[in-house]
């Protein structure tokens, strides 16, 4: 794990350069809270005092180049268009979905984590872009199809796709039931290794949820895709966990597509 500065913030980002995008994963560090939410809150339902995550919203504005669309998060699959100013327009409550798809340059797509994965999608040429917020049961309800169908339908000439996959749950920290598990049987039968027997507890397994995202991703027609390899469980002093604290923030992923030069 590497953690980036962007301006002054500490963040994860993608390791490798990407054209026309710019995406990066806040930490914990920096801003203005305290226990259990410090310090770098951004989520306005975790718990936290909205005056405080406000104002670490004001401080994430700094670095990018619009303010983000947030997203009331539910654990579905609904997907919505960042461009339609109906729903994102001033003093609207943020809309109920877990993904947002935008062609428009410095449009800044947010999603919000503390376990679950955020993932960015782009085509090669950086014309398109989406976020996605995939806990396992939006993974398995299938976001990732419904995010990379509706850049399709804005964006028919889209190709040569690629992804990030922000931090989240580590496999030796996600422990689960046979009902997640059978969630991803399709998948499991594929690539078996991304479940194992839980070394400790009988009938529990633990499970490799951005393995299952990549390999969902590659059967999208996704080829390259890549990994932060941060498990937000393992590592409390750079990333909140609801399932290590229960009560905790939010990071944040912030994508947006950078304006193309003449």
């Amino acid at each position: 794990m590497e953690i980036m500065t962007q301006g002054s913030l500490s963040v994860v980002q993608p390791a490798r350069a990407w054209s026309g995008v710019r995406a990066f994963c806040t930490t914990r560090q920096g801003g203005l809270g305290t226990a259990p939410f410090d310090t770098f809150n951004l989520g306005l339902g975790a718990g936290d005092a909205p005056e405080v995550v406000l104002a670490n919203r004001q401080l994430l504005n700094q670095q990018v180049p619009s303010e983000p669309s947030w997203l009331k998060q539910v654990h579905g699959v609904r997907v919505v268009d960042a461009d339609d100013v109906s729903i994102f327009a001033p003093n609207l409550p943020p809309p109920e979905a877990d993904a947002s798809v935008t062609i428009n340059p410095e449009r800044v797509l947010a999603v919000l984590t503390a376990d679950c994965l955020s993932v960015v999608l782009s085509d090669d040429r950086g014309s398109v872009l989406g976020a996605a917020h995939a806990g396992w049961k939006g993974l398995a309800a299938g976001v990732l199809e419904e995010t990379l169908a509706l850049m399709l339908r804005k964006q028919p000439e889209g190709s040569g796709w690629r992804a990030w996959i922000g931090p989240g749950i580590g496999a030796a920290a996600f422990q689960v039931g046979a009902d997640v598990r059978d969630a991803f049987a399709a998948e499991l039968a594929l690539q078996p290794d991304l479940c194992f027997a839980d070394p400790q507890i009988a009938e529990r397994w633990r499970l490799d949820l951005a393995g299952l995202a990549q390999l969902r991703l590659h059967r999208m027609g996704v080829r390259d895709v890549e990994q932060s390899h941060c498990c937000t469980v393992a590592n409390p002093k750079q990333f909140f966990s609801y399932r290590r604290d229960r009560q905790t923030g939010r990071m944040a992923t912030l994508a947006w597509m950078v304006s193309h030069q003449p």
